[in-house]
């Protein structure tokens, strides 16, 4: 995932590379993303307006699972005149164009995650109690998950891997109310 690679680097902010270095991945990521979408839209013969530009943007920038309501939150602060129905029918278009991946957990939310296109496959810890998503990739676990299905002669199309639990933070909590018993 490129957002996480950047997070990786060493930070030089005396000279704010840092800084620079998440503006030009930032850049790039929308103008592709703009691109994804126009191509797509030309396509279903739809047309490209201000709005949904508007709203992908904020979408990609958010860089974390949105419900269409928290989507919407965000984008009612940057621009007010844009209605909850467009920003869930912006969502629904960027489905099906393969730029957004709808998400249910166990809370019974919908969320959607903005899907790069050259974005790898990853898997979620969830939170139980705080509702935190934490996104991972490991090789090891894929591989498996490939060796299973090879010997029992499935064909993925696809999958998902989602762990529920406590993240360290909420079990720093139960620790603490459990000694304060």
């Amino acid at each position: 995932m490129v957002r996480e690679s950047a997070k990786c680097l060493t930070p030089d902010r005396r000279h704010g590379i840092t800084t620079t270095l998440k503006m030009v991945i930032n850049i790039s990521m929308h103008k592709r993303a703009s691109e994804q979408l126009a191509a797509y839209l030309t396509g279903k013969g739809l047309k490209s307006t201000h709005q949904r530009d508007r709203i992908l943007r904020i979408f990609v920038d958010a860089g974390r699972h949105v419900s269409a309501e928290e989507l919407y939150a965000r984008v009612r602060k940057a621009q007010p005149g844009i209605g909850y129905a467009t920003v869930y029918r912006t969502l629904r278009l960027l489905a099906g164009a393969g730029m957004a991946e709808e998400r249910r957990f166990e809370d019974g939310f919908t969320r959607y995650e903005y899907k790069a296109s050259d974005g790898g496959h990853h898997d979620h810890l969830i939170c139980t109690r705080c509702g935190e998503i934490v996104e991972f990739e490991n090789g090891r676990i894929e591989a498996l998950q490939e060796d299973v299905a090879r010997r029992r002669g499935f064909q993925v199309q696809s999958h998902k891997l989602e762990i529920y639990g406590l993240c360290r933070s909420c079990q720093g909590r139960k620790q603490k109310q459990q000694t304060a018993l």
